[in-house]
């Protein structure tokens, strides 16, 4: 089942505008429009949304714009740089799939079939795009569904910040829509209105041949592309300096043999090109493009560079059996779509030196297995706070050598939320006698603390004068556990004196 991602831009031109400006744009609350000419009139063609909220809409003359907002910041639109500036935007998309294109004027459109799960689910995904862009200042509505068509549809007309279509949706998901979320012409909706359809779910039930003798072959094209039953392939940007090698084929594959077959031959030709670039690859896409114009996509990821020819073919052919050859495979693109400088090195000998486990296929493996972001190491943060003093970096990070402090004891397992616990204890700074945690009582045989650890105040003004007195306890049954009281047993302002349980040793 394919799954597609529309990326809606509403403010795409104005956006764009602003990060040319820098520190020169007008502030975001000030109304801001992009004018251009409409034969001898000069109109308002984009406006934020400062200015969608003051009643300015694109169309209306730029006279009249200014009238209804004294102040109004007007620039000059150029078109082209914003279709130049929104494929450079979808070559950065390519970091999350292999199939990414511009859907102009204001959109990106994705083939993510198969990738969601290495950037943890599709939810997380849509997140993760949507967040990257406002990060840099772009406003994005996003929407996933089978087919490009709904996508589209429902990331405009959806009327949600992020829509996320059940796979298999079928065309109810689509019914409530209005007449434009099927791309169609202005005057065709406008003429279907007057004719008593107002929603897509209302053109659904009639048949479509009087359709498309009235309004052409284009509406019937564009349901069927929205319900998923005309093909409408996705053709991917590639950037300019790319290390690409293609293969096609006489005749259409499809047995799974001969598909590995043929990713090892373009395999050892990309690895040749990278060597003769000093180059090796992070990321690999490889798409094959079958016979009914539909596009299926392949990418693994590795660690570290590697211009292994019998690693890189192992890698892919892992994940022959998710590329669906449906009646054949006409041609294949094998891409590195992440490439670094790789330099040949000399082969330690085992004679004169203690050679180092590479532990970096084994690494690869579980990534394209299980995500990246689900294989990392555990790295020193320069913090009292335990839960600060732990950071996740990646599994082959250079190691940098710094180490937590060793004069006070870590529990090997750190609850990510210290649990609530009840306890018997002596204040000011004596151990708990007796603590219930998950319902179980548990007598403290041995103790020791307090360990003293203060708020971070350069970081939250609420910790100033916060304080944690942390305990190693065991209980009567030999188990050892971290328990921490909030604040300092007699100061309210410390903390609520309540205690908690942030950790179980060995």
């Amino acid at each position: 089942m394919a799954r597609v991602v529309s990326l809606f831009l509403p403010t795409w031109p104005t956006d764009r505008a602003r990060r040319k400006a820098g520190n020169a744009a007008p502030p975001a609350e000030a109304p801001l429009v992009l004018v251009g000419r409409d034969k001898n009139r000069r109109v308002v063609l984009a406006a934020d949304a400062a200015a969608l909220a003051a009643g300015l809409r694109a169309g209306m003359p730029v006279t009249k714009a200014q009238v209804l907002v004294p102040g109004l910041a007007i620039e000059d639109a150029d078109q082209e740089a914003g279709a130049e500036a929104l494929e450079r935007l979808a070559v950065w998309m390519l970091r999350f799939a292999p199939i990414v294109a511009p859907d102009p004027p204001d959109g990106i459109v994705i083939d993510t079939t198969g990738a969601d799960h290495l950037r943890g689910g599709e939810a997380a995904m849509l997140e993760g795009m949507v967040g990257r862009l406002a990060m840099s200042g772009i406003v994005a509505r996003a929407a996933i569904a089978d087919s490009w068509g709904a996508a589209h549809a429902l990331a405009r007309y959806g009327g949600q910040h992020m829509f996320i279509a059940p796979p298999a949706h079928g065309p109810s998901i689509l019914e409530p829509l209005a007449l434009e979320a099927l791309r169609i012409a202005p005057w065709t909706a406008a003429e279907l209105r007057m004719l008593g359809f107002q929603r897509i779910g209302d053109l659904l039930k009639q048949p479509r041949a009087p359709l498309a003798l009235r309004f052409g072959p284009e509406i019937g094209r564009r349901i069927g592309q929205a319900l998923g039953d005309t093909a409408e392939p996705i053709d991917p940007v590639r950037p300019p300096d790319i290390v690409e090698v293609r293969r096609a084929f006489a005749e259409p594959i499809g047995a799974a043999e001969t598909i590995a077959h043929y990713i090892g031959k373009l395999v050892a030709q990309l690895c040749k090109v990278m060597e003769q670039r000093g180059l090796g690859a992070r990321r690999l896409d490889l798409i094959c493009h079958r016979v009914d114009s539909q596009a299926q996509a392949v990418r693994v990821g590795m660690a570290m560079p590697v211009r292994d020819a019998k690693r890189l073919s192992r890698l892919l052919c892992d994940k022959v059996e998710t590329i669906a050859p449906g009646f054949g495979i006409e041609m294949m693109i094998l891409a590195a779509t992440a490439a670094e400088p790789l330099e040949r090195s000399q082969v330690v000998s085992s004679l004169v030196e203690e050679t180092v486990p590479d532990v970096s296929d084994l690494i690869d493996t579980l990534m394209n297995r299980v995500g990246e972001r689900a294989v990392y190491r555990l790295a020193p943060v320069a913090s009292d706070v335990p839960e600060r003093s732990v950071s996740k970096i990646p599994a082959m990070a250079a190691d940098t050598g710094a180490g937590w402090p060793s004069h006070w004891p870590r529990p090997a397992r750190l609850l990510p939320q210290p649990d609530p616990v009840e306890t018997v204890a002596l204040l000011p700074d004596h151990p708990p006698v007796s603590f219930t945690w998950r319902g179980v009582r548990r007598r403290v045989k041995r103790a020791d603390g307090p360990e003293r650890v203060f708020g971070e105040w350069w970081k939250r003004d609420a910790e100033v004068m916060a304080v944690r007195d942390y305990f190693r306890v065991e209980d009567d049954a030999g188990e050892r556990y971290w328990l921490y009281r909030a604040g300092d047993g007699e100061d309210a302002a410390t903390g609520t004196h309540r205690w908690f349980l942030h950790g179980v040793f060995g």
